[in-house]
């Protein structure tokens, strides 16, 4: 497994526990450390991730809430809730990592740790926000 597919998919685990606990994230990453020891590079994206999702947590729900008209945030499964929101955050603020890269990793992170159906829906969910967000990428 890639060092960013990794780092992803610590990063939604950190923000699920967040999530549930709303855990200080600096304690939360300082343990999460000591129980799955990962190098310098796996670790600096993972905080990058979770940290610029945090941020922006408030802009990236509204968007789900809009691409998701059926289902309400607080409905979803807390994994799907923060699989969409990571990669959500990739795809508003960071230019630097292509939409269909951000939703391909979504998708197989969510075939890892969700229900069966969920891979359709995130896809559905993600796919709606890119073409919303990039319109000519589509």
């Amino acid at each position: 497994m890639g060092t960013r597919r990794k780092s992803r998919e610590l990063a939604m685990q950190l923000l699920y526990q967040h999530d549930l606990a709303q855990t200080d994230m600096d304690e939360a990453m300082a343990t999460f450390w000591e129980h799955f020891p990962v190098d310098s590079e796996a670790r600096e994206f993972c905080r990058q991730l979770v940290l610029g999702t945090l941020d922006h947590v408030a802009v990236i729900d509204e968007l789900l809430a809009e691409a998701s008209e059926h289902w309400a945030l607080g409905r979803m499964s807390a994994v799907d809730r923060n699989i969409l929101r990571l990669a959500t955050h990739e795809m508003l603020d960071r230019p630097d990592i292509p939409s269909s890269v951000s939703i391909n990793e979504a998708i197989e992170i969510a075939k890892k740790y969700s229900t069966p159906g969920a891979a359709l829906f995130i896809n559905g969910v993600l796919d709606w926000i890119k073409r919303t967000l990039h319109p000519v990428e589509h």
